[in-house]
């Protein structure tokens, strides 16, 4: 099995505490792992310091990665978008592009962003403002943009968080084919157990300055 990230005897400390301590795991390349644990215990702490780490290599004998920063794409659990964001979905998807010169797109990529919005169920709302689309409409809005950018690895912080049920599992869903069809791994910090237990390929459970990867048997298959 190949590894997208492997952590091997890796601390983290705070100014007031040691967050973690010999820390090691690895990431299976391809597929969708879960980071769970109790509320303050660090999942997204460590997300952002592996993501740091990514860029600056500064901890190369500890955490190995099998791809180079700008393949990685993270999601932040806050996005401050109100009802008045004037926006259109389709241009907020297209600030996803690595190499755009704004306010143009290339014709390249103009096909990727319709084939993207296609993808995520967008396309008969791309001139909609993006503050008045639904929570739902706002996360696929979101995964577009992140298929822009073209990532290997795309990071989830609670992304299902201010959802309803359905919306998530549509989400989830969704999630799981865009992975297979752009062979793309996905960290997804969540506490949701309902889509632990269904969608979730692995767990990383951290607890008492450690983690622990557990095989999870998916209930969803593509």
């Amino acid at each position: 099995m190949e590894n997208i990230i492997s952590v091997n005897g890796l601390d983290i400390d705070l100014p007031d505490r040691r967050l973690f301590e010999n820390l090691a795991f690895d990431i299976p390349k391809g597929a969708l792992t879960v980071i769970t644990g109790e509320n303050g215990v660090g999942k997204t702490t460590l997300v952002k310091h592996l993501l740091r780490d990514l860029k600056t290599n500064s901890h190369r004998h500890f955490i190995n990665f099998s791809i180079k920063r700008d393949e990685a794409f993270y999601m932040p659990q806050i996005r401050n978008i109100d009802d008045d964001y004037p926006l259109a979905i389709k241009d907020f998807v297209a600030l996803g592009f690595k190499h755009r010169i704004l306010p143009w797109n290339s014709k390249k990529m103009n096909t990727t962003l319709e084939q993207t919005l296609m993808e995520t169920r967008l396309i008969g709302l791309k001139n909609n403002p993006l503050g008045k689309a639904s929570g739902g409409e706002k996360q696929r809005a979101y995964l577009a943009q992140a298929l822009c950018f073209d990532p290997k690895l795309l990071i989830l912080d609670e992304a299902t968080a201010n959802l309803d049920i359905s919306s998530k599992h549509e989400l989830l869903q969704l999630l799981k084919k865009l992975m297979k069809k752009h062979d793309i791994t996905v960290l997804f910090i969540t506490h949701d157990n309902e889509l632990i237990e269904e969608y979730a390929d692995y767990e990383l459970h951290l607890a008492n300055r450690s983690g622990k990867l557990i095989k999870k048997e998916a209930k969803f298959h593509v």
